[in-house]
C-alpha cells in the first residue's frame, strides 16, 4: 500500500500537521483523470493509461483540502457504520431473496426484458450489477434500504438488459419506469458500505 502525505483534516490548517492516507492508481482507457475517496478512506486516482503518475500527485497537491475533507467524512461515516456478523448477513439475505425475486419479476415484465440468475452478494462498492449473459447480482445491504431505493437498483440493473452502458438511452429507459429515479439515485448515494 502506498501513502500520500496531506494536511491533517482534524487539525487547524495553520498547524501544518500532516498525515498519510492510503492511495492507489486505477488505469483505464478513460480520457481524463478523476479522484475519489472510497468509503474505507483510500484515495483512488482514476487515470488514462498514458498519463504520468506525477500528474496525479500534482492534482492531489492542488486539491489537498478536498481530499482532507472527504477523507475525514469517510472515516467518520466508517465509525458510525454498524458491523454485521455472518449470521446477521445470512438472515438479511434470506429475507431479501423473496423480495428481490418478486421485484425483479415484476419490473422485468413491465420493461419487457428477460434475465437469467439472481445472486445476492457482499459487494464492496456496488448495489448491483448485470452481466452480458443476463445474470443479476445484488448487494445484501439492499435489505437495509427502503423499497423505493431497492426498486431503483432493480430497474437500473434491468435497464442494462437493453443498454449495457449508461448512455442517454439507458437513463431514458430507467426514467420511463421510474420518473423520479434522480431523487432515488441521490438518496441511495447517501449510503456508504
Amino acid at each position: 500500500m502506498r501513502f500520500l502525505r496531506i494536511l491533517n483534516p482534524w487539525m487547524p490548517r495553520d498547524s501544518g500537521e500532516t498525515m498519510e492516507i492510503p492511495f492507489e492508481v486505477a488505469r483505464s482507457s478513460r480520457k481524463t483523470m478523476a479522484m475519489e475517496v472510497s468509503a474505507d478512506g483510500r484515495l483512488i486516482f482514476r487515470m488514462p493509461y498514458r498519463m504520468p503518475e506525477q500528474e496525479a500527485m500534482r492534482f492531489a497537491a492542488q486539491h489537498e483540502r478536498w481530499i482532507g475533507t472527504h477523507y475525514r467524512e469517510a472515516m467518520e461515516q466508517k465509525e458510525q457504520r454498524p458491523v454485521f456478523t455472518d449470521e446477521e448477513i445470512h438472515t438479511y439475505i434470506d429475507g431479501l431473496r423473496p423480495v428481490l425475486m418478486h421485484r425483479v419479476a415484476y419490473y422485468a415484465g413491465r420493461m419487457g426484458v428477460d434475465y437469467k440468475r439472481i445472486t445476492i452478494r457482499s459487494q464492496k462498492t456496488r448495489w448491483g450489477s448485470c452481466s452480458a449473459a443476463g445474470n443479476l447480482n445484488f448487494n445484501w445491504r439492499l435489505a437495509l434500504v427502503s423499497e423505493e431505493l431497492l426498486d431503483y437498483v432493480v430497474v437500473h440493473e434491468l435497464a442494462h438488459r437493453r443498454e449495457m452502458n449508461h448512455s442517454d438511452r439507458f437513463w431514458a429507459e430507467v426514467e420511463r419506469i421510474l420518473p423520479d429515479y434522480r431523487e432515488r439515485r441521490k438518496e441511495l448515494k447517501k449510503y456508504r458500505f
